[in-house]
């Protein structure tokens, strides 16, 4: 062996080791995460309940406008499968941005991440969720978590009409495991009739050659926003993400570790908005929050997290809900770094 290959050989030893070393860390940081009950969970949102008065419904959206600022919620699920739940966990809010996520899995386990990402980039961002970014430069979405890019993601899952739509609630009431789950009629007329700045951005990318349907394709983007759920199904989703597209009862239908890496990562960078590198330091984990009021959150092969509280702050993400799950991670050690 020559010293070049030596030396190789070495550096690859020294990378696996580091990276197990890691690993074993991780776990051993965490090991107590069992200990978490809806004792637990109720103190941390009774702490941060104040929040919810200082941010601010989305109001520009007229039929976001009229949730209660004043409802909390949070979520757990477990390795085991195991569910917890305090504060209102039965009240439904819509997806909004959330429903980017389950629309780049299916899109990629459709076309390829090769030829999602050649229409797109892995960015992060500086500005807000409804930028235009470098549309108008470049030609291309920054990535799939703002909204042009998950307005291009959506068109490129196949069917006609609102079968991708179709396709993207199928695969949440997978998920969360309740056929029961649909979209808010109100929610989705009200963003069709006032998302001019998204159809804006669809007929530039329409324009660039991104796209070559019809406006099917972005009442098909408005619907998915509207789908309505539960924080218990934001953790569910959570949960699926963090353990390589593998549901909460162990069903494994759709498990794929590139997929869930490749979601997480998105979600990682740019789930927060443009909050998203201040929330990698002080959170560290892959979310995905929504105007709506909710976020999912993923612990890497470990659990989900979801919560709700629609009150927010300037970056368009739930005030309450942020604090609550900054105050878990810290708790618990749940931070990747």
């Amino acid at each position: 062996m020559n010293n070049n290959s030596f030396l190789f050989s070495a550096k690859g030893i020294y990378i696996a080791a580091f990276l197990s070393l890691n690993t074993i860390i991780y776990a051993q940081k965490t090991a107590d995460i069992s200990t978490i009950s809806e004792k637990t969970l109720s103190s941390i949102l009774e702490k941060n309940r104040t929040y919810s008065t200082q941010g601010k419904v989305a109001d520009y959206i007229p039929e976001l406008g009229k949730m209660d600022a004043r409802a909390v919620a949070f979520s757990v699920v477990e390795k085991n499968g195991r569910v917890l739940n305090v504060g209102d966990v039965h009240k439904k809010f819509t997806m909004q941005s959330i429903s980017k996520i389950i629309a780049l899995m299916i899109a990629v386990n459709e076309k390829g991440e090769a030829n999602v990402f050649d229409k797109m980039g892995y960015f992060g961002t500086d500005k807000p969720f409804n930028h235009f970014s470098n549309l108008e430069t470049t030609g291309k979405p920054l990535n799939p978590m703002i909204n042009a890019g998950a307005i291009l993601t959506t068109s490129l899952i196949s069917g006609e009409g609102e079968k991708p739509f179709l396709k993207i609630l199928e695969m949440v009431r997978y998920i969360t495991k309740d056929q029961t789950i649909d979209y808010s009629k109100s929610v989705y007329e009200s963003e069709k009739s006032t998302g001019h700045r998204n159809r804006g951005m669809f007929y530039l990318m329409k324009n660039n050659g991104l796209i070559s349907g019809n406006e099917d394709q972005l009442d098909n983007y408005f619907k998915q926003c509207s789908i309505e759920l539960t924080a218990e199904d934001l953790a569910k989703i959570g949960y699926f993400f963090a353990n390589a597209c593998v549901r909460f009862d162990g069903d494994a239908k759709y498990k794929n570790e590139e997929v869930a890496k490749l979601v997480e990562s998105q979600m990682l960078i740019a789930g927060m908005y443009e909050f998203s590198g201040e929330y990698a330091r002080t959170v560290g984990l892959p979310s995905k929050s929504g105007v709506g009021g909710g976020i999912t959150v993923s612990v890497p092969g470990r659990m989900g997290i979801g919560v709700f509280s629609p009150a927010l702050d300037q970056h368009g993400n739930s005030s309450a809900g942020y604090h609550m799950i900054l105050d878990l991670v810290k708790q618990y050690g749940l931070s990747l770094f």
